[in-house]
């Protein structure tokens, strides 16, 4: 039992963050991202045998934080919208800020997709997974991750086209 739990232990550890960073970018909320990763965790630690035998926990970790993020933003009171994000624009002052501001245009764009798409588009050009390991991750078939990610994309081109033309993003 102290060997299971030490191992258990020296995964949460090399692989939180990496957790965490990619529940963010399916959620899009920090706080929800932490609850996600945590609920995760939680859920792993009940199977972690069964799932170091079977190799590869950070796949199945992520497939679970994945599945976790996705279902918690179908439930009704997370489609709240926080209005510090509708606030306006402040002056930008130097490259730091315009890379800040670029980087948060990309995400606010990011959450104007589907929990599905947001996700399939997250593990394959964040996490830089293949089709098939997205499909896996999300237990969907690869033609599925495919037009998910071909719809996501195109819709991340049009909001990111749109602030560009209001001058949100360089």
């Amino acid at each position: 039992m102290v060997d299971r739990d030490q191992e258990y232990v020296e995964f949460v550890e090399a692989a939180s963050a990496s957790l965490r960073r990619t529940a963010f970018l399916v959620c899009g909320d920090w706080h929800r991202a932490d609850d996600v990763v945590q609920d995760a965790l939680y859920k792993l630690y009940l199977v972690w045998p069964r799932v170091t035998r079977a190799g590869n926990p950070l796949a199945y970790a992520r497939r679970v934080v994945v599945n976790a993020a996705v279902d918690t933003g179908r439930r009704p009171w997370r489609r709240e919208v926080p209005t510090g994000d509708l606030l306006p624009d402040r002056a930008r002052s130097g490259d730091h800020a315009a890379d800040h501001a670029d980087r948060d245009e990309v995400l606010a764009a990011l959450s104007q997709l589907g929990p599905r798409q947001r996700a399939c588009v997250v593990l394959r050009y964040y996490e830089d997974l293949s089709v098939e390991q997205t499909a896996e991750a999300l237990g969907c078939s690869p033609g599925t991750v495919k037009s998910q990610v071909s719809r996501g994309l195109e819709t991340l081109r049009h909001a990111i086209d749109r602030a560009r033309q209001i001058g949100r993003i360089r």
